[in-house]
């Protein structure tokens, strides 16, 4: 039986007010839609090393689903969420429901990423990104964190939340946390418990891929979207989205140096993404 001390829970933005203003400095925030995994712990864990409390979100936020995706079946687990939380040491858990956030009668006043926000994730999901940096801007509104932590997986969105930080004067340090994977190198994501065994297998795939190219690097760009791509066509039941090689602000590839290669692909009606940084080497 765990002897974890649970973390005290807020449901309305006055009672998380509340419990803000007895946190101890500097306050982390980790925000999440549940249905935690170990990735999503260690960015807790992450959270716990650099900051004097810790402040989790569980909100499944209905703005960043577009008509069609995921959201009415977007697994909540949240005794098992809470339990996990208290594991690894959160002091406090904002688990509001959708009113709360988004309030009946409200102006509907949003944030736009910019052009950032209509490439890649943004090209197959419009409008996802704007619903991304909405709620967390009123996340950093409503708990003041001295610092947020997310995870590497959700590359596009990493660099767009610390863009809005930055351009926005939020003043808040935006972490970036590498990804978590299964032992075949698998990415964890909520999303990955809707997978059959067989596309479970096929998914893997995918940082198959992104390390078939990273290790073609030195022979740049060119090469590492060769190998990448040769993979991914060699994969059956595999239905690529998209694979970009982009600097590490997501803009063109440089011709060598640090770049990022990102990859989204469909096994079965699973849509997952992926992502590693790579390092070009000069070609001449």
């Amino acid at each position: 039986m765990s002897t974890a001390t649970a973390p005290a829970v807020a449901e309305t933005t006055a009672d998380l007010r509340a419990l803000r203003a007895r946190l101890p400095a500097p306050v982390a925030l980790v925000p999440t839609m549940g249905a935690l995994h170990e990735g999503h712990r260690t960015l807790v864990r992450a959270a716990r090393e650099r900051a004097g409390s810790v402040v989790a979100s569980v909100f499944v936020n209905p703005a960043q689903f577009g008509p069609g995706e995921d959201f009415d079946r977007y697994p909540r687990t949240w005794d098992a969420d809470l339990a996990a939380l208290a594991e690894e040491g959160a002091d406090a858990v904002f688990h509001p429901p959708v009113e709360e956030v988004y309030p009946p009668g409200a102006a509907g006043v949003s944030v736009q990423p910019g052009p950032l926000g209509s490439v890649l994730e943004g090209a197959v999901r419009p409008g996802h990104f704007a619903g991304v940096l909405t709620v967390v801007a009123k996340l950093f509104g409503l708990v003041r964190p001295d610092l947020a932590l997310f995870g590497e997986k959700d590359y596009q969105q990493l660099v767009l939340i610390r863009a809005m930080a930055r351009e926005l004067a939020l003043g808040v340090e935006v972490v970036g946390v590498p990804t978590v994977r299964e032992e075949d190198g698998l990415a964890l994501s909520s999303r990955n418990r809707y997978l059959s065994p067989e596309q479970r297998a096929t998914a893997a795939a995918l940082s198959g891929a992104l390390r078939s190219g990273a290790a073609a690097g030195p022979r740049g760009g060119g090469a590492v979207l060769a190998a990448a791509r040769e993979v991914l066509a060699g994969t059956p039941g595999l239905v690529p989205d998209y694979l970009e090689l982009t600097d590490p602000d997501l803009g063109p590839a440089p011709a060598a140096g640090p770049a990022r290669l990102l990859v989204a692909a469909r096994a079965g009606s699973t849509r997952l993404i992926d992502n590693l940084p790579v390092e070009l080497g000069e070609t001449r």
